[in-house]
């Protein structure tokens, strides 16, 4: 059986078992204070335009989402997402169990509007209650999307100013950071992020490292404690230098990006076969989770050989399936898939 269910279902990229391997004798001061951290961080800055930036690592994506919202929030404060948002489908309510509410609204493409976050802020502005609801403070965003779609940079400068206009967080999810950035109509940057976001998170797990997330602080206002905050929500690796070398292994000579490109470009020989053979796809998009329609015989077929994802169904009962390729994909693991599409 070959896995398309999901682009964290293999170890690491092997350059990152050699340089685990290289360093397993030697000795690292503990929590993140280390050589490897502090090399990672600047790696990752040399990316961010100049932007004065705080950097730490975590070990998943639901510990970084929950850690910083609720180091972020006071406890009247609320999340703003898209109802497809991770933190709200795939989280087990890790954000209300830090205390604070979700407000969600109708996704656009899987995508969070600016004209959905105005219409939120400015009916809490405009309440003759405020002291009955919760205030939105945190916007919240994944790049690329649950349904695999991007963020071009007009979207994230629309998001920028609403955020501004009524003093809100904006924060991006980047758990598939390499796989966003990797598109080939993506015309978004690191050092874009940088600029029009407070924090956003560069992910590790699904793009090529054992486990975990590079946490990118941009406003001063999020910084204040937050190694406590990290503490006291579990977060702080004592073997923190685990974390600080996969992600300086990942940013050496453009291998995070290319890796990501890699996938990107696998998905799109999938996307491909799947506009031959005439299978519609959910939600078109250019990053490596491509999402089809399939009918129960065609889904049985392809279940034979290749383990995907299902994600519900169209209204007139046939299936949409997800197929995720990752880092560690090879060429002939696609062809494979691409020729039993072509043989349904």
């Amino acid at each position: 059986m070959i896995r398309f269910n999901n682009d964290y279902n293999r170890g690491a990229h092997p350059a990152i078992l050699e340089a685990l391997a290289e360093t397993n004798t030697t000795s690292y001061g503990g929590y993140g204070q280390d050589e490897w951290c502090e090399g990672a961080a600047a790696a990752i800055r040399s990316e961010l335009g100049g932007a004065d930036t705080e950097i730490h690592f975590l070990v998943g994506g639901t510990q970084v989402n929950y850690t910083v919202i609720a180091a972020a929030l006071r406890p009247y404060e609320s999340v703003v997402c898209a109802d497809t948002a991770h933190i709200q489908v795939h989280e087990t309510g890790a954000v209300e169990n830090s205390g604070h509410k979700i407000e969600t609204v109708p996704n656009v493409d899987g995508k969070l509007t600016a004209e959905a976050v105005r219409g939120i802020a400015e009916a809490y502005r405009v309440s003759t209650i405020p002291e009955h609801i919760t205030e939105p403070k945190f916007v919240f965003l994944s790049m690329p999307s649950e349904y695999g779609t991007i963020y071009r940079l007009d979207e994230l400068c629309a998001l920028r100013t609403v955020c501004d206009e009524y003093g809100l967080y904006l924060y991006v999810d980047g758990a598939r950071m390499a796989y966003g950035l990797g598109a080939a109509d993506s015309d978004v940057t690191l050092a874009d992020l940088a600029a029009l976001c407070d924090a956003f998170t560069i992910g590790g797990t699904k793009c090529g490292a054992l486990f975990g997330e590079a946490l990118v602080l941009k406003n001063p206002a999020l910084r204040r404690h937050f190694r406590s905050f990290m503490k006291q929500n579990g977060a702080l690796l004592a073997k923190g230098w685990l974390l600080g070398l996969q992600f300086a292994t990942l940013f050496e000579n453009g291998r995070y990006f290319e890796l990501g490109r890699r996938a990107d470009a696998l998905a799109m020989r999938l996307k491909a076969a799947c506009e031959a053979k005439g299978l519609p796809l959910y939600m078109p998009n250019s990053t490596n989770q491509q999402f089809v329609v399939l009918t129960d015989a065609q889904k049985a077929a392809l279940a034979r050989d290749f383990i995907f994802e299902e994600e519900g169904q169209v209204p007139d009962g046939r299936s949409i399936v997800r197929f995720c390729t990752s880092w560690a994909n090879t060429d002939e693991e696609v062809d494979a898939l691409c020729r039993a599409i072509a043989a349904l």
